[in-house]
């Protein structure tokens, strides 16, 4: 048993100031009911707040994507130090270690997963240039381009009981790097876990004053004072998001609202599985996992379990097997596997759906009180796993509308794929789902057919299990998030989670004004030329706009035929006289690639110097024919310069430089277009790591 520390007293962090009440709601452990917390909001100023909040964010906003991702790594490595605070305080929810892992490791993992996505797919900015430049006019003097900008309010943030770490730091992470402030509202029955985190975040001073906020408690009038550039996302209930998103505060205001909400997920199981197939044991396990982990009380969790008519029977007894290896007690001990629900209210809750449940299909696993681990039956949350059985679920209505948030599911028969997809249709949008099959035809229908109504879908057979993270686990770099009754929104996503938390503007102008806007060339803007090649510059030397037009080359048919010997490429439109006559340039032209090569030769600097390798090339496009006798030239302009982060088995600091190239014939025609990489050295900065002694930043 776990020893209760003195009654803790979870406080609100409003403001820059914690605000603390001796009297408010009192908290229970899940397991044995003994007191753990009191907790109140009363005496929070929430508009007072959110003023706050808008206020300071502007700090944030003024950093770099950079900086903010090197500030939320920093975060991540500080909370990972501290983690074991938090599993001890994680017994109390109910949840074992392991449940835990997820909560707690991987909502630290999130904040280092949105830290390098950001270092890798966005800009050293503070605004984000997104899709490519659109010509407006046929001569190229007036163009545009969409900007995305950090919404100028705070992200106010509702979770859910179940995941009071990773709920809130999978909120946090992308709001943070787009550069808007949260405020978060974690839900009473786990505050106090949540709360223990953003003490310790507030206590590493590592987020700008502003950046992050709590209330714990009640929420009061809080949506009543948000404005046109805040946003609200809200994780928990169907019931409770529908509420919500029609505030008349939110709809006066515009204001974004993003729901993430429970939703009766669906498992298929292909018609071509038999009961001797590694894919038969996948679902069985899937299923008793999504069952029993976190006690059944995930938002992504298996609700329905879809399978053949005539595996029904062998389906049942192994999931009775498997579920009776699951040891349910006190989440300390280490021979308990499942915990209790997170209160006796919620265990009440389930119990009260199991009996509607019950009128359109039968108990055929649990149903009874099993062995204990320690805990207490009574005091405590506990609820045995349960299986149910619909015979007829294509005119059943329960199991497709009630969900019990607790370690339960139901079975239902089909007998056509069709049938399974109708069947996994009527939960009316899902955030997840999954099909088990290995026969490829199989998961192409099923999931062309579930996709509509679904956020996320796992096809799991022998080939990707080993790797799998399984149904019911959200990533950082995918959509969390459905339609219908899932809410309609989208978390997480990788980057375009830190998109929503920004606003979409579309830029017009001259080329030359919007790339002094944007910080990236905008071809026909202007260039400056210089007596010194580009390839000479450092990093630090080197501007966006600075250009070299080469020499010119006349292509010749020894160019074409050595080029063809030295590659293998003896395509007929090259070598072959007769079959390019009759193809569609009518005359043999040169390789794409000659092209290419031979512009590189027009403007590399060969000697050693500051640029270290080609780091890639993007966007080619080869747009006219170069034959025998034309001549070409190449323009070579700075595009965009990216810092990379000196790693600390590093010497050389470095950073990319994206080089605009255009090849032109004598005509002034282009020819191929391109962008080219270039890793170049730069100067050591503040943000590197210190020097080991001995080295030098020079190799």
């Amino acid at each position: 048993m776990t020893t209760i520390p003195s009654i803790l007293r979870p406080a609100s962090y409003v403001s820059g100031t914690w605000h603390a009440n001796a009297d408010g709601q009192t908290l229970v452990d899940a397991v044995y009911g003994r007191p753990i917390a009191v907790i109140s909001s009363e005496g929070v100023d929430f508009a007072g707040a959110l003023a706050y909040g808008r206020e300071r964010g502007a700090a944030l906003r003024k950093i770099t994507f950079h900086t903010r991702a090197r500030i939320l790594k920093a975060l991540g490595l500080y909370l990972m130090e501290r983690k074991e605070e938090y599993y001890a305080l994680n017994l109390f929810t109910g949840a074992t270690r392991r449940d835990g892992w997820v909560d707690i490791e991987g909502g630290i993992g999130t904040l280092l997963s949105y830290a390098s996505m950001a270092r890798r797919e966005l800009p050293d900015e503070r605004f984000l240039p997104e899709g490519k430049v659109e010509r407006l006019g046929r001569a190229g003097t007036f163009v545009a381009r969409h900007l995305l900008v950090p919404r100028e309010g705070v992200s106010v943030q509702i979770n859910a009981f179940n995941f009071p770490v990773w709920g809130m730091l999978e909120k946090l992470a992308p709001a943070f790097i787009a550069g808007m402030p949260s405020l978060v509202k974690p839900a009473p029955q786990t505050a106090y876990l949540t709360e223990r985190v953003v003490r310790d975040i507030i206590a590493s001073g590592l987020l700008p004053e502003g950046a992050l906020q709590l209330v714990v408690g009640e929420p009061g009038d809080l949506l009543d004072h948000v404005r046109e550039q805040d946003l609200v996302a809200f994780t928990g209930s169907a019931a409770t998001a529908a509420r919500l998103k029609v505030h008349p505060n939110l709809i006066a205001h515009s204001v974004p609202f993003n729901a993430e909400a429970d939703s009766l997920n669906a498992s298929v199981l292909g018609l071509t599985v038999t009961p001797d197939s590694p894919e038969f044991t996948l679902y069985v396990k899937e299923v008793a996992r999504e069952i029993t982990g976190k006690a059944g009380q995930k938002c992504t969790a298996i609700r329905r379990a879809i399978v053949p008519s005539g595996l029904v029977e062998a389906v049942t007894e192994a999931l009775r097997k498997e579920l009776g290896k699951v040891t349910l007690g006190d989440p300390a001990r280490d021979d308990v596997r499942m915990g209790a629900l997170v209160s006796v209210e919620q265990r009440d809750r389930v119990r009260e759906t199991l009996t509607q449940l019950g009128r359109e299909a039968r108990v055929v696993i649990g149903g009874a009180e099993g062995e204990l681990r320690g805990g207490d039956r009574e005091k405590g949350a506990f609820l045995d796993p349960t299986v149910l059985l619909c015979d007829s679920p294509l005119t059943a209505t329960g199991p497709h509308e009630l969900e019990a948030f607790g370690p339960v599911a139901t079975l239902l028969p089909y007998d056509t794929l069709d049938d399974a997809i109708t069947l996994a249709r009527l939960g009316r949008g899902s955030l997840a789902g999954s099909v088990i099959t290995h026969d490829r035809a199989e998961a192409t229908e099923l999931v062309l057919g579930l996709a509509s109504t679904h956020g996320r879908l796992l096809v799991l057979n022998r080939d990707d299990a080993k790797e799998s993270t399984g149904h019911g686990s959200p990533l950082p770099q995918l959509l969390h998030g459905g339609p219908g009754r899932a809410g309609g929104g989208a978390e997480l996503g990788g980057i375009s989670g830190v998109k929503h938390h920004m606003n979409k503007v579309a830029v017009q102008a001259d080329p030359t004004t919007l790339s002094a806007i944007t910080r990236e060339y905008v071809p026909g803007g202007e260039v400056t030329e210089d007596v010194v090649h580009p390839f000479r510059k450092t990093f630090d030397e080197i501007q966006v706009g600075d250009s070299l037009l080469t020499h010119r080359r006349t292509v010749t048919e020894a160019d074409i035929v050595n080029f063809a010997g030295l590659t293998g490429d003896h395509f007929y439109a090259h070598v072959d006289e007769i079959g390019a006559k009759e193809g569609i340039f009518g005359r043999r032209v040169a390789h794409g690639y000659f092209l290419i090569s031979a512009a590189a030769g027009m403007f590399v600097s060969p000697a050693p110097g500051p640029v270290l390798a080609n780091y890639g090339l993007e966007n080619l496009r080869f747009v006219e024919p170069v034959g025998i006798g034309d001549t070409i030239r190449t323009r070579l302009t700075c595009k965009r310069k990216i810092r990379k982060d000196l790693r600390p088995e590093e010497t050389r600091p470095t950073g990319v430089v994206e080089w605009h190239a255009e090849i032109t014939n004598q005509n002034d025609e282009l020819v191929a277009t391109y962008d080219i990489l270039t890793l170049v050295v730069r100067a050591r900065d503040g943000f590197d790591p210190a020097q080991e002694e001995g080295q030098t930043a020079q190799a």
